[in-house]
């Protein structure tokens, strides 16, 4: 023992005399995430854990406006709107994202498809004017695109920011749940994102939150 302290104490008085650093070579546990492409699954998931729950649900809900007040404001400016209340994807000519929420009376329902949805009227005039996404095949991106902390500079690439949209789809589509059978009549609130390019465009809402009222 004692001649093993007299040699790591050479060691270090040859490697401060010659300005050397000697280097642990610590093992691998396997816990570290591959760099490139081959980490790309492991960082998304990371991602999902560190701020689906904690940081993307409470920003759509705590900036969530009413479904009424969002047509009052895109009628007067889409871009006024999207700078007071939503958030512009990465890219040119990406729509605005706005969190939003409301209720509205199911006019009809698509159910015997993966990509789910149910129309809702809103407004009380018997007329469908807002379509939620019910999953479990969500199309686009718009809850990744609403939040500020996911910015595009942060990733590998394209591929992998991709790869993070689909995977908060999933997550958020696996926490809608909605009765069997005909929704025809029963009352949906909602809380969720709605991306827009024009004011003139269908309000197509991805929710992170259904409550529906039997």
């Amino acid at each position: 023992m004692r001649s093993t302290h007299f040699l790591l104490a050479g060691l270090l008085a040859v490697a401060s005399l010659s300005g050397c650093k000697i280097v642990v070579d610590e093992e691998d546990d396997g816990t570290a995430i591959a760099e490139g492409a081959a980490g790309d699954d492991a960082r998304t998931a990371l991602r999902i854990d560190e701020t689906f729950e904690g940081r993307l649900l409470p920003y759509i809900r705590d900036n969530a406006v009413p479904v009424a007040q969002l047509r009052t404001d895109i009628a007067a400016g889409l871009d006024a709107a999207g700078e007071a209340s939503g958030h512009r994807g990465a890219g040119a000519g990406a729509a605005w994202n706005f969190p939003v929420s409301g209720e509205g009376v199911v006019v009809a329902a698509k159910l015997d498809t993966r990509a789910r949805s149910a129309a809702l009227d809103t407004d009380g005039d018997g007329t469908a004017d807002v379509t939620l996404q019910l999953g479990p095949v969500i199309r686009g991106t718009a809850l990744r695109d609403v939040a500020p902390f996911y910015n595009f500079d942060d990733f590998r690439d394209q591929i992998e920011f991709a790869k993070l949209g689909r995977a908060i789809n999933d997550e958020s589509s696996a926490r809608i749940k909605v009765p069997e059978g005909d929704l025809t009549d029963l009352t949906i609130g909602f809380v969720g994102v709605v991306p827009l390019k024009s004011a003139d465009e269908e309000l197509v809402v991805t929710p992170t939150r259904v409550e529906v009222d039997k």
